[in-house]
């Protein structure tokens, strides 16, 4: 092995973005690097137990132009030149972000260190012909729908560019030059996405990124105990970040008389369930996917990126019940590649979940295409894939000042 390298990776609080930029540093480790994670300090013991060092980081997302913690933080600028004091320390090579924590990305910049984006979801940047990004549309299948598309393509400019003169209002407060691209706080060096290629729509690809495969991290867990019998399992997995309770209580309802077991988990360590459960299911508070998802034969969950792409790689069909954020979007590609379905919260109901899962349970062509990306993904290990990218990215020289962008 090379000459070992230093980075930082950083990451806001919740597990969707946590989790695979710990994946991604607990690589780099293992392939000798020094590697300080900067996160929340709910992943300190995490983060320490595994041999790297940790520094406190940002929790929630702070958008430039607002405060930490409900305005009574300190600013993006403020939490900035804090991150750039803990570069100056460190001395890395490289810094590595998720999307969200922009006072990492801004101190890498202000410091002249080369920065790259971990992007732990589908590429979100807009493309010519295709659904606007968080609309949780599937791509057109003609000519003419592209054409909608692309007559829509501007109703997506005004946020671009109202994000991009608040990111740079907060760029001159650190006295750094402006970025003329949208998506500024997403590296025009290395872009890292860790997800499926199958779960990507057809587009043109920027050079500098890359899909690499989803990144899984977990926190060991103990076992818990599974409904008897041989009929199919279903693990229903509710939102870490959503409220999970009526997803978990329609799922129950509507497979109490099925011919499967149930595994139901809310993901709120240390709050018990309050709700009727039928004889054919268990309800936990957290669970280990990779003691449960290998034993499932679906995957019931509110359209997180995590939990799609860990049960993708089981080999595991899904049926998506969005609450907000990317979850539609999420559902959308997993219908689109055919690994599963999406049921448009709205219609969550007992009688149309049951229909979902009989008709997911019933067709082996869902489990047959969710076994083909779960093979592709034993072949290519995103985390692995990452670290290669980002020793090549630190050691190809010292790193331009990110003050021109591209137009």
């Amino acid at each position: 092995m090379s000459e070992g390298l230093r980075a930082i990776v950083a990451a806001v609080s919740s597990t969707g973005h946590a989790f695979p930029v710990m994946a991604l540093a607990r690589e780099l480790h293992r392939r000798g690097h020094e590697v300080l994670v900067q996160t929340s300090e709910r992943w300190r013991d995490a983060v320490e137990g595994r041999g790297m060092r940790f520094a406190p980081g940002e929790q929630p997302f702070v958008l430039p132009g607002t405060h930490a913690d409900g305005g009574q933080g300190p600013t993006l600028a403020e939490l900035t030149r804090s991150r750039t004091a803990i570069i100056e320390e460190f001395g890395p090579d490289v810094v590595v972000s998720d999307g969200l924590t922009l006072s990492s990305a801004l101190a890498a910049d202000a410091v002249g260190v080369r920065r790259a984006t971990l992007i732990p979801h589908p590429y979100p940047a807009p493309e010519p012909g295709l659904p606007l990004y968080l609309w949780g549309m599937r791509p057109p299948r003609t000519p003419l729908g592209s054409a909608a598309w692309r007559a829509l393509s501007p109703l997506a400019q005004p946020a671009l560019r109202q994000g991009r003169r608040a990111l740079n209002e907060a760029r001159a407060e650190l006295g750094l030059p402006p970025l003329r691209r949208f998506h500024g706080e997403v590296s025009d060096r290395l872009a890292i996405v860790a997800t499926f290629p199958q779960l990507e729509y057809p587009r043109r690809w920027p050079a500098h990124v890359h899909v690499t495969g989803p990144m899984f991290f977990e926190l060991p867990h103990p076992e818990v105990e599974l409904p008897p019998g041989e009929e199919p399992l279903v693990l229903v997995a509710g939102s870490t970040v959503q409220e999970p309770e009526r997803l978990v209580r329609v799922t129950l309802e509507a497979l109490s008389e099925e011919p499967v077991r149930v595994v139901a988990t809310t993901n709120r360590r240390g709050e018990a369930w309050s709700g009727q459960v039928p004889d054919n299911a268990a309800v936990v508070d957290w669970v280990s996917y990779a003691q449960v998802m290998p034993r499932a034969s679906l995957v019931v969950c509110s359209g997180g990126h995590g939990t799609v792409v860990r049960a993708l790689s089981e080999g595991v069909p899904v049926l998506v019940s969005p609450g907000g954020g990317d979850q539609a979007e999420n559902g959308a590609r997993v219908a689109w590649a055919g690994a599963g379905l999406m049921l448009p919260s709205r219609l969550l109901r007992p009688g149309s979940l049951r229909w979902a899962v009989r008709s997911l349970l019933s067709d082996p062509r869902f489990a047959a295409r969710a076994r083909a990306i779960g093979a592709w993904g034993r072949e290519n290990d995103g985390a692995a894939s990452g670290a290669e990218l980002v020793e090549r990215l630190a050691r190809a020289g010292a790193a331009p000042r990110d003050d021109e962008g591209a137009a």
